[in-house]
């Protein structure tokens, strides 16, 4: 993905052992898309788009906060291969958190949707603590 196929709100890496961002996952926000990238030579890229996602969660485990990181879970409807988007160990999540929201809600405008119009019967829910 060159940076000129979109116009990237923020993006960052996944960040390992002293918040250093050595790592081979790439997250990409745009106005309508959520994109996790991830892979050296072979990459996988997993898409959702914003006016689906339903909630959001911090989670701040004290080594993260060391560093300034933290990982933020995304709850996303309608998606079958992964209902919960796991953004790891990112630098500035509060931030992250406060983009994505207003995107969310500029998309669901967008589509005259609202969280409410989302609740369904195909709930994917898990009681594994996420």
């Amino acid at each position: 993905m060159k940076k000129e196929d979109f116009d990237y709100l923020w993006t960052d890496k996944k960040r390992t052992i002293f918040g250093l961002p050595i790592s081979f996952t790439r997250y990409f926000l745009t106005k309508e898309k959520l994109i996790t990238r991830k892979g050296l030579l072979s990459l996988s890229e997993d898409e959702c788009e914003l006016y689906r996602v339903t909630d959001k969660r911090l989670k701040l485990p004290f080594m993260q906060r060391l560093f300034g990181c933290g990982t933020v879970y995304v709850h996303v409807k309608n998606d079958a291969d992964s209902p919960v988007k796991e953004i790891k160990s990112i630098k500035t999540p509060r931030k992250f958190m406060k983009i994505l929201e207003e995107n969310v809600n500029i998309q669901r405008d967008k589509y005259s949707i609202r969280g409410r119009d989302m609740v369904g019967s195909d709930c994917n829910c898990d009681n594994d603590g996420i």
